[in-house]
């Protein structure tokens, strides 16, 4: 959007305003967020109209020049830090032990420290690895996605709030509950709240939570939450460890749960957030306009998606306790600096030369088989880099074919070829 633009919206935003709309009605009008919101309404108020233009953004200070020897000084002062066994090695750290050895007034700034540290290439740049092409699990499945995540809030006394959410990333429908904590228990809860209301969805992206994955202690682990999936024909897909912003959706609803509910509200009790919570999934899925969705509301993109709702009835007979039913499960990763991926606590060799890359590894339990496939971008086609043996020490047991996407497919006995076995087509 060009300047020109966006000055039209803020005038539109500080016309509503002036009409009398609640914030969170300007908000869903103008898609832009309450910070927006905040800093262009105060411009307004301090300069009209005219405060409403945008400013330049040339440096209102020159950077202070450096002496060769303050450059010295702080390339040596690195590289002192990076031999020690415990500490940081930042610019604030150097600044730190500079300031001991007293230069007073002679102590550079910040961002003289950066530049010289980027001048002499000591500087951490980013990596090749996070500028790799990341697959985005919408773009390339078919199939309705789920994203789940939760988040949580501490009540003035102490106690702990957790706020599970999943998201239809198409329709940007949600499921909401609140909890006490984030057990193995409350996220099947939760879940099968999920897919009484939301339908059961062909693929569920999420976290690398012990609470989701089923713990860190032992290899080719599967916890109970990954059994209830399988054992439904869901498909889940753990994303790369570590990096919360490969789920920005579901985290996005999370941060708008907190300004639009949470920090609205002064609570006193786990019952009170309990008690009102339906608010928010209501104005959530009837009045909120997310900007994917133009001018629809969740529950308006919802009612025209293919939902298959699961039944108390199905609930009651899910076998206790859940055996590994056949099925697929997904791991995004990305290739560590010895060219190795974890899966299910377990290493595995792909290559040095995708060092920071992500792939795609594929778990097919009714073949014991794990596939790990590779897509440069998103102009290629994806390739299959290793396709290994995978014991499981136990019966995989028959997808139910009320639960089977496609009744046609004897999913224990298939035999697809690997193109088909794969998801990214």
């Amino acid at each position: 959007m060009d300047d020109k633009q966006e000055f039209q919206l803020r005038r539109k935003a500080m016309s509503l305003r002036l009409k009398g709309s609640a914030h969170h009605v300007i908000l869903a009008k103008v898609h832009r967020s309450r910070a927006w919101l905040s800093k262009w309404q105060k411009r307004f108020d301090q300069q009209g109209v005219s405060g409403l233009h945008s400013r330049s953004r040339r440096p209102h200070h020159t950077p202070r020049l450096y002496s060769p020897g303050m450059a010295q000084l702080i390339a040596q002062t690195r590289r002192r830090l990076v031999k020690q066994k415990v500490g940081l090695i930042g610019a604030r750290a150097i600044r730190r032990e500079l300031r001991k050895s007293g230069l007073g007034e002679q102590l550079p700034s910040l961002s003289t420290i950066k530049r010289v540290l980027q001048m002499r290439g000591l500087l951490a740049t980013p990596s090749e690895a996070s500028r790799a092409y990341f697959p985005k699990p919408l773009t390339v499945i078919l199939g309705t996605l789920h994203a789940l995540d939760w988040t949580c809030r501490y009540l003035e006394d102490g106690p702990k709030i957790y706020a599970f959410h999943t998201l239809n990333l198409r329709t940007r429908a949600c499921a909401q509950t609140i909890a006490a904590d984030k057990s193995r228990q409350t996220v099947r809860e939760h879940c099968l709240h999920t897919w009484k209301t939301l339908g059961i969805p062909l693929f569920l992206q999420l976290d690398n939570d012990a609470a989701f994955c089923g713990g860190y202690k032992a290899a080719r682990i599967f916890g109970q939450f990954v059994r209830l999936c399988l054992s439904l024909g869901i498909e889940l897909i753990f994303l790369p460890i570590a990096q919360p912003e490969c789920n920005g959706e579901v985290e996005e609803l999370n941060g708008l749960w907190g300004h639009a509910f949470w920090e609205r509200r002064q609570f006193t009790s786990f019952g009170q957030v309990c008690r009102t919570s339906s608010a928010f999934v209501h104005w959530y899925m009837t009045d909120y306009t997310p900007p994917i969705l133009v001018d629809a509301t969740p529950r308006q993109a919802q009612r025209r998606e293919p939902i298959r709702r699961l039944t108390a009835n199905q609930v009651a007979h899910l076998p206790d306790p859940l055996p590994i039913t056949a099925g697929r499960i997904h791991f995004v990763r990305q290739v560590k600096s010895d060219g190795t991926i974890a899966v299910l606590n377990e290493t595995w060799k792909v290559s040095k030369r995708l060092i920071g890359k992500y792939v795609w590894a594929t778990l097919i339990t009714h073949c014991r088989r794990l596939e790990i496939w590779y897509q440069p971008s998103a102009q290629h086609n994806w390739r299959l880099l290793k396709n290994c043996a995978y014991d499981i020490p136990e019966t995989v047991a028959r997808l139910k074919p009320e639960f089977a996407h496609f009744p046609w497919l004897d999913i224990v006995h298939d035999v697809l070829s690997p193109r088909r076995d794969k998801i990214h087509i």
